[in-house]
C-alpha cells in the first residue's frame, strides 16, 4: 500500500473516512462482532491532517474506555494504514440537555500505543456474539440459547392481580400497551416512579411476564439496581467488563428497578448509559423503577435523566380508600379467606402507608384469628390493628374529615379552604362542616375557623342544607352516607 497517497492528500472528512473504513476492516478481523458493534461502530472520522486521524466518539466515557482497553490496536491498526509516523487524536461530543444540533466537543491527544492493552478480547477468530455461552454472563442458564436465558420473574406478578385505581391507571395503561409492543411505543423508556411499597416492582414484573406469553421469543430480564452494582462491581475485579457490556446488549426487555440506587455509583451510571443507548438505538425495549421522580435524582448524570425523558414517567401515587379495599379484597380470594366487609373496611382505612402493610395486616388479622381459634371480627380487628399500626388509635380531628372528604371528591386541599362559591366546592365544605359537627367534639365557631374563617351561623346553615339535601336528593343522600361510613370507620 502507498502511504504517501495519503500523506499528500488534502484533509477531507471523505480521505478520513476512507481510511478510518479500512481500518475498521482490520479491527473487525481481529476482535469479536459484538465488541466491534458496541466500541467502534458508532465512531466517525473526522478529519485526516497529514498522518493525524481524527476521531469523533460520543462521550468522555467512550474515549476513556477505548483507551484503557483497545489504544494497542488501534495503534497498531493506524500505523498499519498511514505509516509508522500514524497518529491518532480524538473529539469527544460533550454531552448536553441543551440542543444537540451543534453538540459542543473537545479534541484529545491518543496514548502511547506501545503500551499493553488490559483488555484479552482480541482473537483470530469472531465469536457468536448472539449465543450467551460464548460469554460470561449473569443469568444465562448453561447450554441453552439466548431466548432461554433466565428472566428473573415473580409468576404471581400480573395484570390480573394488580389493581387499578386512580393512584396507578396511568401507568398501568401505559405498561399493558408496552407489553404489547415492547420496544415499539414512545413509551421508551417506561419510567415508574412512586413511594415504597406502592405497587411499582408489581406493575413491571407484571409487563415482563406478559411480554413473555404475548411474545415468547422475546429476552426479558428483571434485575434489581443493586444487583446490577454488584455484577458490575463483580466483573469490574475479574477484568470481564466486556462480558457484562455484552450480556445486557442481548436482552429485548430490560427491567431494572430501583434505578435511584445509581445515584452514588458513577461508573456503573457510565456503563449502563453504554448499554441504555445499544438497546435503544436497538429498538429494544427499557423499564426503570425509581422511589422518586428523575428530575429529582441529585447525582445521576445529566446524559442519562436526558434519556429517561426519551419516553413516558409515569407516577404512582399511595392507594386511596377504595383501591385498598379492592387489594384486600383481591388478596383474600387469592388466600382463600372470608372476612366480613365492615373488618375489610376498617383495616382498609387504617393502613394508609402502603400495600405491602395493607396485606401484612390481613396476614396478621388472620393468624391470630387462627391461633386463637376465633372468628375474624371487628374485635378481633381492633386488637390486632392497635399492635399493627399506630395509626389505628389516632384521634378524629376536622383536619382528618376535611383530607376525607377532598379524597372522596378528588378535590385539592386548599381548594376546599378557598373563598370560592363553585357549586362543587361549596357542597363539599358543607358536607364537611356537617360530619365534623356530627363526629367530633369541636364547637360551631372552631369549626367555622377551620375553613378560614366562617362564623357559628355559617356552620349551622350548611348543616341545614346537607340534611335538606338528604331528604330531596337520592344520590347525594347515598355519597353522604358512604362518606358519614368512612368517618365512623375512623372514629371506632
Amino acid at each position: 500500500m502507498d502511504n504517501h497517497l495519503y500523506h499528500n492528500s488534502n484533509n477531507s472528512v471523505n480521505e478520513a473516512e476512507a481510511v478510518w473504513s479500512k481500518c475498521l476492516g482490520v479491527i473487525k478481523d481481529n476482535i469479536n462482532y459484538r465488541t466491534f458493534q458496541t466500541w467502534f461502530e458508532p465512531i466517525r472520522a473526522v478529519a485526516l491532517n497529514g498522518s493525524v486521524l481524527t476521531l469523533q466518539v460520543p462521550s468522555q466515557f467512550f474515549y476513556e474506555w477505548l483507551e484503557e482497553h483497545y489504544v494497542e490496536l488501534l495503534g497498531k491498526t493506524i500505523k498499519r494504514i498511514l505509516g509508522r509516523e500514524a497518529k491518532l487524536e480524538y473529539r469527544i461530543l460533550m454531552e448536553s440537555s441543551a440542543s444537540q444540533r451543534n453538540p459542543a466537543s473537545i479534541n484529545m491527544p491518543a496514548s502511547n500505543y506501545n503500551k499493553p492493552s488490559k483488555d484479552s478480547n482480541y482473537v483470530d477468530m469472531p465469536l457468536k456474539w448472539d449465543d450467551p455461552t460464548n460469554i460470561k454472563t449473569p443469568y444465562a442458564i448453561p447450554g441453552l440459547k439466548r431466548m432461554q436465558i433466565d428472566p428473573q420473574l415473580n409468576a404471581n406478578y400480573t395484570f390480573d392481580n394488580y389493581v387499578e385505581g386512580d393512584c396507578n391507571r396511568v401507568a398501568r395503561s401505559a405498561g399493558l400497551h408496552v407489553a404489547q409492543k415492547p420496544g415499539a411505543t414512545s413509551f421508551n423508556p417506561l419510567v415508574v416512579f412512586g413511594g415504597v411499597g406502592w405497587g411499582k416492582t408489581h406493575l413491571v414484573q407484571a409487563i415482563g411476564n406478559e411480554v413473555r406469553r404475548l411474545h415468547p421469543n422475546k429476552a426479558v430480564l428483571y434485575v434489581s439496581a443493586e444487583k446490577f452494582i454488584n455484577q458490575f462491581i463483580d466483573h469490574s475485579k475479574n477484568n470481564e467488563i466486556n462480558d457484562f457490556i455484552h450480556f445486557y446488549q442481548l436482552i429485548d426487555v430490560l427491567i431494572l428497578d430501583d434505578i435511584h440506587l445509581f445515584v452514588p455509583a458513577t461508573k456503573t451510571q457510565d456503563v449502563f448509559f453504554a448499554i441504555f443507548n445499544h438497546l435503544h438505538q436497538s429498538g429494544k425495549q427499557i423499564i426503570l423503577t425509581s422511589d422518586t421522580p428523575p428530575k429529582d435524582l441529585e447525582g445521576m448524570q445529566e446524559r442519562l435523566l436526558s434519556r429517561f425523558r426519551w419516553g413516558l414517567n409515569a407516577d404512582i401515587q399511595a392507594p386511596d380508600f377504595e383501591t385498598r379495599q379492592h387489594i384486600l379484597q383481591v388478596k383474600m380470594k387469592q388466600e382463600g379467606l372470608e372476612i366480613p366487609e365492615e373488618v375489610v373496611k376498617y383495616v382498609a382505612y387504617n393502613v394508609q402507608t402502603n400495600v405491602r402493610e395493607l396485606e401484612g395486616a390481613l396476614i396478621a388479622l388472620f393468624a391470630q384469628a387462627t391461633l386463637n381459634r376465633k372468628e375474624i371480627d371487628l374485635d378481633l380487628a381492633k386488637r390486632v390493628m392497635k399492635n399493627f399500626v399506630k395509626t389505628a388509635a389516632r384521634e378524629l380531628t376536622i383536619e382528618n374529615i376535611q383530607k376525607m372528604v377532598c379524597e372522596y371528591f378528588h378535590l385539592p386541599y386548599d381548594r376546599l379552604l378557598a373563598k370560592t362559591r363553585k357549586r362543587e366546592v361549596v357542597q363539599a365544605r358543607q358536607i364537611t362542616m356537617y360530619l365534623a359537627k356530627k363526629f367530633t367534639k369541636s364547637s360551631l365557631k372552631n369549626i367555622g375557623e377551620h375553613f378560614g374563617g366562617f362564623d357559628h351561623t355559617t356552620v349551622i346553615h350548611s348543616c341545614q342544607t346537607v340534611e335538606n339535601l338528604m331528604d330531596t336528593d337520592t344520590e347525594y343522600k347515598e355519597h353522604l352516607l358512604e362518606l358519614q361510613q368512612k368517618v365512623q370507620l375512623a372514629s371506632i
